[in-house]
């Protein structure tokens, strides 16, 4: 096998407060680039780009370490860490947002050392759209861009959002979001729409129903991973992304279907348990064995 590409990820790295019906959770790691880059750190080495405040804590530097994750773009700023609240409701069905404190995240700009805007795998987390196109450009050779966007960015900056789409490579976002930003209830229209305005691939995630993958010549439906008690659904979307990204990166960006079933099975892991408890649990050949499941359900 290759040696695996190097990926860069820019993103929010939180702590954050859960409640779910199976318990609760305070102060604890989080953030949407902190779930993709532990995803993707178990398939190839990951370059995080993100801010954090001053009480941020040792045990974050020593898990983000620890997993093959190079930390030398995260700012460190005075004041508090981006943090976030949510409340699940009992079959996980809706959550709602309880806080959210900006920090030290509200005037974050990434700033990316020059040994590493040769990084041929850029993960564009969901933070604003005009910040994903700063990033965009500081890297114009980049072989694959892929972006994960959010319904807050559909519904105060769209128009910069669809800027963004002519910018990158695959486009990550799930079945709400692609109705709401295309008009479409169709997700197939959606998804001929999203093609139309600059991506290669399109990847619609629609959670319990598994995702489609949408490109000029096909259509491809993926499966869950079905055995698993949901205890905490936070994170799942990003680690899906890493899951995805890692497998590219790691196996050759030829295999798209594949890397999906990767990113399907990587997001079960996470699903399982509080925070990052669940991903944490997880290696590559246990990632695999749950790949194979996922396979048969496509056979």
């Amino acid at each position: 096998m290759k040696q695996p590409k190097p990926i860069l990820a820019v993103g929010s790295i939180a702590l954050d407060d859960l409640v779910t019906a199976t318990g609760s959770r305070t102060e604890i790691l989080g953030g949407s680039a902190t779930y993709f880059s532990l995803a993707a750190a178990l398939f190839a080495p990951v370059r995080l780009v993100a801010v954090v405040g001053e009480d941020f804590p040792e045990s974050g530097w020593k898990l983000l370490k620890s997993r093959n994750i190079d930390v030398s773009n995260i700012q460190i700023k005075a004041g508090r860490t981006f943090r976030w609240g949510g409340e699940y409701s009992a079959d996980f069905s809706t959550r709602q947002t309880l806080f959210t404190e900006l920090g030290v995240f509200q005037n974050f700009h990434p700033v990316i050392a020059e040994t590493h805007l040769e990084t041929p795998f850029i993960f564009l987390g969901n933070i604003q759209p005009t910040l994903q196109i700063e990033v965009a450009d500081l890297i114009p050779g980049a072989q694959y861009i892929i972006c994960d966007t959010m319904n807050l960015w559909i519904d105060n900056n769209v128009n910069k959002l669809w800027d963004v789409l002519k910018k990158v490579h695959i486009f990550l976002l799930n079945d709400e979001e692609a109705v709401q930003l295309t008009g479409f209830e169709n997700l197939d229209k959606a998804a001929d729409k999203l093609l139309s305005c600059g991506p290669d691939s399109v990847i619609i995630k629609r959670g319990a129903r598994g995702a489609l993958l949408a490109t000029e010549n096909e259509r491809v439906h993926i499966p869950i991973y079905p055995h698993v008690k949901v205890v905490d659904p936070t994170g799942a979307g990003d680690t899906f992304a890493g899951g995805l990204i890692g497998h590219l990166a790691r196996y050759g960006a030829d295999q798209l279907t594949e890397a999906i079933i990767t990113a399907a099975a990587v997001a079960s892991f996470t699903v399982s348990g509080f925070g990052l408890e669940g991903l944490l649990t997880a290696d590559i050949s246990a990632v695999e064995a749950r790949c194979h499941s996922i396979r048969k359900q496509m056979q």
